[in-house]
């Protein structure tokens, strides 16, 4: 039974351009034992609504939630307005203010004339108000057309209801084409695809067929087109693609042959409806191409402008020595110098090079050359990092506040749009951007749009590593362009020249392997194993390290599943590191069981509560009653998860190399077997291999190690940036 509360909206607390509402809600009547407490009284409700009014009467569906900060809540799955049906009732509508020039004598002379057809009379046969005492053509214009409109977007939501769509989604799409939405369905249905981000193509796929769409439709197959260059995109890294490419996905995708003849008469209508851009043999989303335009435009005006000019630079960066008490070699003082008078540079490195160290040079230098305050410096530089991991060591390297890029340009997930952007710019007027192999081609794209044309960039990060996890190879493409200045650091500092993780990376980056530093010293240990005997032996290995802080161990692996996955391997070392205690709360969550004092990975970006996708935590607290609550503490910041967003964290004792990017550990465990297969490759075992700063265990197979090393398939990206920059954009 569909749980319901009856009554009046009192007041909004919150509501979003989609139409999502938090709000007040007094409650009149319930069909629920749970909620008769509330009666005569206000509930706080949330969920999605065209519109809501406090004349009305609304029936809520829904259920009882527990908002980790705001307490109960009832959250509305579905919802009617009812009509005003006794006279005193719609007396009471009609005099409520909606309808301009009509009080509440007016009101009364209509129904006391009209009756309890009011409403319906109005609507169909308005000129009978002719015959009412002192009811004017205007007010009879105002409450045919304000009624007239108020019924239709009730309609309008009801139709779409119809159709097929979710209360949510109907709302959605209301609140973003109100009175449009059915001659936007009558013309495309896909539109709503294409022009609002949380409908997905198989959503609106599925109700399009269910409405009589043809299988073959060129509509279809223009929207298969768009989600395919998108999806294959995401997940290859790729900026653009070629015709047949594009074809052979489609059976696929649309379950039915496509003649090449309707597949041409669709691309040719994306084409020339300016969503899909043709360059040579090449076929771009029009964002993408867009991005990369935009990116090689600015890089190219940047590095053409002409260097500043520094007084007294060479004195200045001394004098900055003698303060550190620090000697830098020549890569890292042309690399701090070339910070101050190029408009644009890139600072690359392998591991143990002083990338990060050196940032503190820069920002010290600029201060003192600017004469600036730590203030002022502040609002003139961003320090900005793709992750929230790398922006908080950026910030601890350098003693100045550090972001995530998202951050900066003010990240609004509810739109999936940037408040920072070409029409609200930032006016700092320098960033430093740290891991900047990790920015993808959209990314950077918006980053550009929301700072100013003469803002200055300075680029951080090593190439070798795994490219973004969104599509494109910014950082790549533009060192291999050679159209920017680049400061390679070459010398190794960190651990030591004598270190043998170093010397195994940076052999890697040239695809070989030798034996020769395996077990030599303590910090690079290979245990070789059969591929059964791995999660033994990892276990023996990790629990010598049992007591070491969570911040300083990790575990690395490719993927989730399998024998040898991330998911097996945090199962089995919870065993290890948090073993079964009455003294500690667990909570069982499909196959996965949470316990206090688990560490555990966060998978989503939650900027309200100060924590981003790759921060890793501990399980402060399990609350089992009245409602289940897990309390993680993120490095001192404690998050309340509810049972809705459970999904948003996993056990953290293992962790992907992919969601490791940015972060280092003094002790790193990787397990190398051959069933890993494609999954393991060049990049993928470097940036794993990278991420250990004092000692590293490789656990399997040498075997699937080199064959790893000699994979440069996946590193392939067909992206356009080093090729627009060497040749011009066509």
């Amino acid at each position: 039974m569909d749980i319901y509360i009856k009554g009046h909206y009192v007041r909004s607390i919150y509501q979003n351009s989609n139409g999502y509402h938090i709000g007040l809600f007094k409650v009149k009547d319930t069909n629920s034992s749970e909620l008769e407490s509330y009666l005569d009284r206000t509930i706080t409700f949330t969920g999605y609504f065209h519109e809501l009014n406090d004349m009305d009467t609304y029936l809520f569906f829904g259920k009882m939630v527990e908002h980790p900060k705001y307490g109960l809540q009832f959250s509305v799955s579905n919802y009617e307005r009812c009509k005003p049906e006794d006279k005193d009732s719609i007396v009471e509508f009609l005099s409520s203010g909606l309808f301009k020039g009509i009080g509440e004598a007016k009101a009364k002379k209509i129904v006391s004339v009209l009756g309890k057809d009011t409403l319906s009379i109005i609507l169909e046969h308005p000129d009978n108000l002719i015959l009412i005492p002192g009811i004017t053509k205007k007010n009879i214009d105002v409450l045919h057309t304000k009624l007239k409109e108020y019924e239709s977007s009730y309609e309008t939501v009801l139709y779409l209801s119809d159709l097929g769509f979710h209360t949510k989604d109907s709302m959605i799409i209301y609140n973003h084409f109100k009175d449009k939405v059915r001659d936007i369905i009558d013309e495309d249905i896909y539109q709503l695809e294409y022009r609002i981000y949380e409908l997905g193509f198989k959503k609106i796929d599925t109700i399009a067929l269910n409405n009589g769409m043809e299988k073959d439709s060129v509509l279809r197959v223009r929207a298969a087109i768009l989600y395919i260059m998108d999806e294959v995109s995401q997940a290859y890294g790729h900026s653009y693609f070629s015709y047949d490419e594009i074809y052979g996905y489609l059976p696929r995708v649309l379950s039915v042959s496509i003649s090449l003849d309707i597949y041409k008469d669709a691309m040719d209508s994306l084409v020339r409806d300016l969503m899909v851009v043709v360059s040579e043999d090449r076929y771009y989303l029009k964002e993408m191409y867009d991005a990369e335009v935009l990116i090689v435009k600015r890089f190219r005006l940047l590095s053409r402008k002409e260097d500043l000019s520094v007084s007294l630079l060479e004195e200045k960066f001394l004098e900055m020595q003698e303060v550190f008490q620090i000697q830098y070699n020549e890569d890292q003082k042309k690399a701090i110098m070339n910070s101050l008078i190029k408009n644009i540079l890139i600072i690359t490195g392998g591991p143990g090079t002083g990338k990060t160290t050196i940032m503190r040079g820069i920002l010290s230098l600029y201060k003192d050359v600017n004469k600036l305050s730590y203030e002022k410096l502040s609002e003139k530089v961003a320090l900005l990092a793709p992750t929230g991991r790398a922006a908080k060591r950026m910030s601890e390297a350098t003693s100045m506040p550090a972001s995530t890029i998202h951050s900066f340009l003010k990240w609004q997930k509810e739109s999936n749009k940037f408040q920072v952007n070409e029409y609200h710019k930032s006016k700092v007027e320098l960033v430093v951007i740290d891991e900047a192999s990790m920015v993808d081609t959209l990314l950077m794209a918006s980053l550009l749009r929301g700072i100013s044309v003469n803002c200055r960039i300075i680029l951080v990060g090593d190439s070798y590593q795994l490219p973004s996890v969104g599509p494109g190879q910014v950082l790549h493409d533009v060192i291999c362009s050679g159209k920017i200045e680049v400061v390679e650091l070459k010398e190794l500092y960190r651990q030591g020249k004598d270190s043998n993780i170093l010397s195994l990376a940076y052999d890697i980056r040239r695809g070989v392997v030798e034996d020769y530093y395996f077990n030599k010293k303590e910090d690079l240990t290979f245990i070789e194993c059969l591929d059964d005997q791995v999660i033994s032996n990892l276990m023996e290995v990790a629990s010598s390290f049992k007591d070491m802080s969570y911040k300083k161990f990790q575990i690395l692996a490719p993927m989730y599943k399998g024998r040898y996955g991330i998911d097996l391997i945090n199962n089995r070392l919870q065993e290890v590191f948090n073993p079964k205690d009455k003294s500690k709360k667990e909570i069982v969550v499909g196959e996965v069981v949470f316990r206090e004092g688990d560490k555990v990975i966060e998978l989503t970006n939650m900027p309200d509560e100060n924590i981003y996708n790759g921060d890793i935590g501990i399980i402060s607290q399990i609350i089992t009653n009245p409602a289940r609550k897990i309390v993680v503490d993120f490095d001192g910041n404690e998050v309340t998860f509810t049972a809705t967003n459970f999904n948003k964290f996993r056990l953290a004792y293992a962790i992907s190399i992919h969601k490791s990017q940015g972060s280092e550990a003094d002790v790193v465990l990787m397990p190398l077997v051959q069933s890993y297969k494609k999954m393991l490759y060049r990049k993928l075992v470097y940036t794993g291999v990278t991420r250990s700063k004092k000692m590293l265990y490789l656990i399997g197979d040498k075997i699937a190690l080199k064959n790893a090393v000699s994979n440069t398939s996946s590193d392939v990206r067909r992206t356009t940036i080093q090729y627009f920059l060497e040749n011009g954009i066509k």
